[in-house]
C-alpha cells in the first residue's frame, strides 16, 4: 500500500509540473502574439497620418497611396485570436513594401522630407518598425520554448491533458525575404 502511496505522490509531482509549464508556455505564446498584433495596430494607426502627409506634396501618387492603405486593411483583419502568422508576416511584408515605395516617393520632394511632421511620423514609424520587430522575436522565442514542452519528455505525456499543442513561428517565406532584401532603402 506505501509503495502505490509513494508511485501516487510521484505521479503528482511529475504531473502538476509539467501541466503547469504547458500551459504557462502556452500563456506565453497567447500574449506574444497579441504584442505584435499592438505594434502592427500601432503601425497602422500611424500610417493615415504619414500617407496624408506624403499627399499634400506628392497628390499624383494615388497609386501608391491606395497601396498603402490596401496592405494597412490587410494588417487592421489580423485578430488575436485567430493566431496564424504565415498570414499576418505576408500582410506586414506587403505592407512594409508599400512602405517603402511611399517614402521612396517622399525622397523626391526635398520640402516633405523637411516638414517637421512628416519627420515625427518617421521617427514613430522607425520606433514602430523596432517594437514588431522585437514582438516578432519574443513571439518566437515564446513558441520555442512552448514547442520544445510539447516534444520533450515528461510534458509531452500530458500535451493532450492540457490542450496545447505546437505553434508555428512568425516569419517569412524565401521568396518574402527575397523581396525584403531587394526593397529600396530611404534615407532621409
Amino acid at each position: 500500500m506505501i509503495v502505490i502511496i509513494i508511485v501516487a505522490v510521484l505521479a503528482l509531482l511529475v504531473v502538476i509540473p509539467s501541466y503547469n509549464s504547458l500551459k504557462t508556455k502556452n500563456i506565453a505564446v497567447d500574449n506574444a502574439w497579441s504584442d505584435i498584433t499592438v505594434a502592427l495596430k500601432r503601425r497602422a494607426d500611424l500610417i493615415p497620418n504619414l500617407v496624408e502627409t506624403v499627399k499634400g506634396y506628392a497628390a499624383h501618387e494615388s497609386g501608391v497611396f491606395e497601396e498603402v492603405t490596401a496592405a494597412r486593411g490587410a494588417i487592421g483583419q489580423l485578430k488575436i485570436e485567430n493566431i496564424d502568422p504565415q498570414m499576418a508576416a505576408k500582410a506586414e511584408q506587403a505592407l512594409s513594401s508599400s512602405l517603402s515605395r511611399l517614402l521612396a516617393v517622399a525622397e523626391n520632394y526635398p520640402d516633405l522630407k523637411a516638414n517637421t511632421n512628416f519627420l515625427q511620423l518617421q521617427g514613430s514609424l522607425t520606433d514602430t518598425e523596432d517594437k514588431v520587430a522585437a514582438s516578432r522575436r519574443f513571439y518566437n522565442l515564446a513558441v520555442t520554448n512552448l514547442n520544445t514542452a510539447v516534444e520533450t519528455f515528461p510534458s509531452n505525456m500530458f500535451v493532450g491533458m492540457a490542450h496545447v499543442e505546437k505553434r508555428d513561428f512568425y516569419e517569412v517565406s524565401d521568396e518574402e525575404r527575397e523581396q525584403i532584401e531587394k526593397a529600396p532603402t530611404v534615407k532621409f
